[in-house]
């Protein structure tokens, strides 16, 4: 299955979460913080402008992403695979190697 996200909706894989501490305890389910962190997806054709022109979105495919902790809505792509889906606005920041 293939998410095209439209608008200015993109699509972001969020990181793994730490399986264990610093200190090497092993980390339930229940006690692991979602990372705020991903790698987009796919990316919609841009928002549309109050005078309808279309503007790109700042974000592209390859990008890692720093986002707010409520961001977008969560869907199962391809069995297990988890995805989000986001506004851009919940985008924080696109982190650089």
């Amino acid at each position: 299955m293939q998410i095209k996200p439209l608008g200015d909706r993109v699509v972001v894989e969020r990181e793994q979460a730490k399986e264990t501490t610093a200190g090497g305890i092993v980390l339930p389910d229940t006690a692991k913080d979602k990372p705020q962190k991903g790698k987009v997806l796919a990316v919609g054709d841009g928002r549309t402008t109050k005078d309808g022109k279309k503007r790109e979105l700042q974000v592209k495919v390859g990008d890692h992403v720093l986002f707010t902790s409520y961001a977008g809505d969560e869907f199962k792509m391809n069995g297990d695979k988890k995805v989000l889906l986001m506004r851009e606005d919940d985008i924080l920041a696109v982190i650089e190697a």
